[in-house]
């Protein structure tokens, strides 16, 4: 059909004549309501954006004489993180005499790292960096 004659029943019908395709011999045109058109096409774009999974990095700060109830605490945090789909970057820094015994920070590491082996793996290993040792967990893939 002539571009004119498809420009005339478009506006007979009182919506828009639409280029789809450019670049074909002859250029694909159609008749359709252009506003309607994005407007579904941004729909559809906020929608796949509701049912994606936004993760965050989440920090949970050690000491190396951390109490017993300081421990269950951090690791009651760090469950619910894990649980929600975050990742969790552990740290623990040294401060004064404590950096003598570095092996006593990764000592701790280790353990949160063993107390957590149901829900999480390693992303990261413990890495000492200076004045801190930090390691990064994320949560098991779930089987289904």
């Amino acid at each position: 059909m002539k571009t004119g004659d498809a420009l005339r029943r478009a506006q007979a019908y009182g919506i828009d004549l639409v280029e789809i395709s450019p670049t074909a011999k002859p250029p694909l045109c159609k008749i359709m309501d252009y506003g309607k058109h994005k407007y579904d096409q941004e729909k559809k774009k906020k929608e796949q954006k509701k049912h994606q999974v936004q993760t965050k990095l989440k920090e949970v700060k050690f000491r190396v004489n951390v109490g017993d109830h300081d421990y269950d605490t951090k690791m009651r945090n760090l469950r619910k993180f894990i649980e929600h789909g975050d990742r969790v970057k552990l740290s623990l820094m040294f401060r004064g005499r404590e950096n003598a015994h570095r092996e006593l920070g990764l000592e701790v590491l280790q353990r949160v790292i063993k107390d957590t082996e149901d829900i999480t793996s390693v992303d990261q290993a413990p890495r000492l960096q200076g004045r801190f040792i930090n390691a990064v967990l994320v949560p098991k893939k779930k089987v289904k």
